[in-house]
């Protein structure tokens, strides 16, 4: 019911899951859905500890996901099934997506195509100055708010898959914005935890310089037990990574 209880399986995981195959010489495809994202319910409620899983990943030995789409989970799950190479799927499910009104998928995306390992920006602002690239839900949080600005200046890039890294994938979408010139990674979760410490190497070998960080600052704890200080916290990442609708005294918006 809640990602973070996976804490609890976490010596089978690295035993049997992670190790598996290089330990016992014995494949498998099981799938954990594991809820990820914060919701302002608290540490046990929020996080799947996406960071121990990536931690784990080498020599291709289980895939690591996080679809935000309803026919990008299809297409992932189908992908398991008729897979000819059986390797474990570890899936940050969606949660609060679930019931998100942008979270949503046409017939035509169930019937046709298949997962899509990196997904480009879907309004496609190619001369966009300030790329965001991101994991899971905390997307429609800057999507929405790049829509409340009418701007066009960043693009947001979605990873929906931590490993396997798609090299390829980025690298192809990352050549449309040759006219970037800030690069952020932006994400829910502490410093500490998260995909960052995954990605932040492999994407600033990609783009030739450092890319920067907007997220919460380290923690021992994966959440707050306060929502006022959630509400605080989920706020001023999307302002730092989008900027704000409030007019200064000038009447321009920040």
């Amino acid at each position: 019911q809640f990602g973070d209880f996976v804490n609890n399986a976490q010596s089978v995981i690295d035993l049997f899951i992670a190790g598996g195959e290089s330990k016992w010489q014995r494949l498998n495809g099981l799938v954990l859905l594991l809820a990820h994202g914060l919701e302002g319910l608290g540490p046990e409620h929020s996080s799947a500890r996406l960071e121990r899983f990536l931690q784990l990943c080498a020599d291709e030995n289980m895939q690591v996901c996080q679809p935000t789409t309803p026919a990008q989970y299809f297409h992932l799950l189908r992908r398991q099934v008729v897979s000819s190479i059986r390797k474990p799927l570890i899936v940050m499910t969606p949660k609060s997506l679930l019931r998100h009104p942008l979270a949503v998928s046409t017939l035509d995306d169930f019937a046709s195509g298949s997962y899509q390992e990196v997904l480009d920006d879907q309004d496609k602002p190619l001369k966009a100055k300030r790329i965001l690239l991101c994991s899971g839900k905390v997307y429609y949080a800057l999507l929405q708010r790049r829509r409340e600005l009418k701007s066009s200046s960043s693009a947001i890039i979605r990873i929906e898959q931590f490993y396997p890294f798609p090299e390829k994938q980025i690298k192809k979408i990352l050549s449309r914005y040759k006219q970037a010139d800030k690069w952020y990674w932006v994400q829910e979760e502490p410093q500490n935890m998260g995909g960052w410490q995954f990605v932040k190497d492999r994407l600033a070998a990609f783009v030739g310089k450092p890319i920067d960080y907007i997220g919460r600052k380290a923690a021992s704890s994966p959440a707050t037990g306060f929502p006022a200080i959630y509400k605080q916290q989920q706020s001023a990442i999307i302002d730092r990574a989008m900027g704000t609708s409030t007019p200064d005294p000038n009447g321009q918006t920040s």
